[in-house]
C-alpha cells in the first residue's frame, strides 16, 4: 500500500502558510488521510494544529478567494470552513480524560502525540504534516498503515480504556469493519465483549446513527454478526437478537431466523434496496419468536407473524429513534404484506387476489416484490429456482392487471359522503359496511370503479338492506 500523498490542491499550502504565520504546527489528520491511503473519495478534511484551531480557521478564511464564512463552535473548540472542493474542520490538538458515568471528556490543550493517542483506531490516527520543513510527511505513531495493509481494526491504546472512555467506539469498530471489510483485531474484539454494558451510557440517537451506517454498508450481515457475537446486539436491539437459534422437536426443526434475516438483508442490498427497504428486510420476520408454535402434524409454525410484526414497527422505530413518518409507514406496510406475493406463487393467481395486492401495496408494490424475491433463501437449489420462476409469473400478472384496471393507489368512486347523501344516513357502521361492500365488488371484478356502474351497485345493496334512496346523488 502506497504512503498517502496530499492532493494537488493549493488549499493545503494556504493552510500551511496561515499556520506558519501563527506559529502553529498543523496537520491533516484522521479519516481523510485513511481514505487517501485506501484510494476512497472523501470531502471532509480535519485539520489539527498545536494551538488555537478557531484562530487558524479564521486566518485561512481571510486568505481564500471570496473570504468564505467560518462557522465557530465555541463549546467544542472547533470551526468549519466550506470550500468548493472540500469541507474543512479545524481544531486544536487536545488530550482528554473521562469520568466513568459519562462519555463526554474533560478536554485540554495537548500535543500532536496526545491528540493521536485519543483517536479511536490506529487507521484513524494517521496525520500528514502541513509544516514547511516536512510538508506532506506522514506521521504514523501507532502503525496505522500496517493495519490498513493487513485490514485490521485496532485501538491505539489499551482497548479496555478506549472503549470504557467512549463506548460508542465499540459501535464504530463494527461499523468500520463492515464498511471496509476489515477484521477486528483479537484484543480489540475481546475488549468490546468485556465492555459491552458501557453502551448503555450512549444516547440512542448516536447508536442508531452507527447502526444505520452498518445497514448502509455493502454487506451489512457482517456487521450484525459482529454485533451479535460481541453481545452488543442483545443490548441495543434485543428483539433482533431473539431471532437467533433453532429449536428441534423430533424430526421437526425450523430455520435459524437470525441468519435467514441477514441473508434477506444482503439480498435486498444486492438488488439496490435503500435504507428503508433494508429496514423492512431486518423487520420482516421480527415477530417470529413471539408467534412460534409447535404442531405435531406440521412442525413449527409462525402464524400471524407478519401482522404482529407490522404492529411492532412503530414501537421499534420509536425505541430506536428512527423517523416516525412516511418511512416508518412504508416499512410497516412491507412487513404486513411480505407473505402475500409468495402466497400467490403457491396458488392459482386470480385477478381478484392481484387486484387486492395492488390496492393494498399502492406505490410500494415494486419495493414489496423486491423484498419478496429477497426472502426466497431456500438452500434447495431446485426449489428456489421453481419459486423464482413462479414469482416471475406473479409479476407478469401484476403488470397485466395494473395496465387494465389502474389499481395502484386507486380511490373508490363511492365515498362515505356519497352513501350518506344517497340514503340520508349519518356517519355509522352501516355506511362503513356499504362502502366496504362496494370496494370488495370492485376488487373482485364484479363492477368497474366508475360512478355509473358503482352507484347502480350501491342502490342494489341499499335495497337489500331495506334502505330506499332518499334522493339521487346530485353529482352522478
Amino acid at each position: 500500500m502506497k504512503t498517502p500523498q496530499l492532493p494537488e490542491n493549493p488549499l493545503f499550502r494556504t493552510i500551511a502558510e496561515a499556520a506558519g504565520e501563527l506559529g502553529y504546527p498543523a496537520y491533516v489528520i484522521g479519516g481523510f488521510v485513511r481514505d487517501l491511503a485506501l484510494v476512497r473519495p472523501s470531502k471532509d478534511v480535519d485539520v489539527v494544529c498545536v494551538g488555537d484551531g478557531i484562530k487558524l480557521a479564521q486566518a485561512v478564511g481571510r486568505k481564500l478567494p471570496g473570504k468564505p464564512r467560518v462557522t465557530v463552535f465555541k463549546n467544542f473548540g472547533t470551526a468549519m470552513l466550506p470550500t468548493e472542493t472540500v469541507e474543512l474542520e479545524f481544531v486544536g490538538a487536545r488530550k482528554e480524560s473521562y469520568r466513568a458515568e459519562s462519555r463526554k471528556p474533560e478536554v485540554e490543550a495537548g500535543t500532536l502525540e496526545e491528540d493521536l493517542a485519543r483517536r479511536d483506531f490506529t487507521i484513524n490516527a494517521l496525520a500528514l504534516s502541513l509544516n514547511p520543513d516536512d510538508f506532506g510527511t506522514l506521521v504514523d505513531r501507532y502503525e496505522g498503515m500496517r493495519d490498513l495493509e493487513q485490514k485490521i481494526i485496532r485501538t491505539p491504546l489499551d482497548p479496555d480504556i478506549t472503549f470504557s472512555d467512549d463506548p460508542l467506539r465499540m459501535m464504530r469498530a463494527v461499523r468500520f469493519a463492515t464498511q471496509l471489510d476489515f477484521d477486528i483485531e483479537p484484543d480489540t474484539y475481546d475488549a468490546i465483549a468485556r465492555n459491552k454494558d458501557r453502551i448503555k451510557i450512549v444516547s440512542q440517537e448516536r447508536i442508531t446513527d452507527e447502526l444505520n451506517k452498518i445497514i448502509n454498508a455493502p454487506k451489512p450481515s457482517y456487521g450484525f454478526k459482529l454485533l451479535f457475537q460481541t453481545g452488543l446486539l442483545q443490548l441495543i436491539f434485543p428483539k433482533m437478537a431473539l431471532l437467533y437459534g433453532v429449536e428441534k422437536v423430533g424430526n421437526h426443526a425450523h430455520k435459524d431466523n437470525f441468519y435467514h434475516t441477514l441473508q434477506v438483508l444482503d439480498n435486498v442490498v444486492a438488488a439496490g434496496g435503500d435504507l428503508w427497504l433494508r429496514w423492512a428486510a431486518i423487520l420482516h420476520d421480527i415477530a417470529k419468536p413471539a408467534t412460534k408454535r409447535y404442531d405435531k402434524k406440521v412442525g413449527w409454525t409462525f402464524h400471524g407473524h407478519e401482522d404482529k410484526g407490522a404492529r411492532w414497527v412503530p414501537g421499534i422505530f420509536t425505541d430506536l429513534k428512527l423517523p416516525l413518518g412516511e418511512e416508518m409507514r412504508m416499512v410497516q406496510k412491507l412487513v404486513r404484506l411480505h407473505l402475500r406475493p409468495i402466497a400467490l406463487v403457491k396458488e392459482t393467481v386470480t385477478d381478484s387476489a392481484v387486484r387486492r395486492l395492488l390496492f393494498e401495496a399502492g406505490d410500494d408494490i415494486d419495493r414489496l416484490m423486491l423484498l419478496c424475491r429477497a426472502d426466497i433463501t431456500s438452500k434447495d437449489h431446485q426449489r428456489k429456482e421453481r419459486y423464482l420462476r413462479n414469482f416471475g409469473l406473479v409479476e407478469e400478472k401484476l403488470k397485466e392487471v395494473e395496465a387494465k384496471d389502474h389499481l395502484r393507489n386507486f380511490k373508490p368512486v363511492i365515498t362515505g359522503e356519497v352513501i350518506m347523501e344517497t340514503f340520508g344516513l349519518k356517519p355509522s357502521r352501516e355506511v362503513g359496511e356499504l362502502k366496504e361492500a362496494v370496494l370488495e365488488a370492485i376488487l373482485d371484478g364484479k363492477i368497474r370503479n366508475e360512478m355509473e356502474e358503482a352507484y347502480a351497485y350501491l342502490l342494489q345493496l341499499g335495497q337489500a338492506k331495506g334502505l330506499p334512496p332518499g334522493h339521487s346523488f346530485s353529482h352522478l
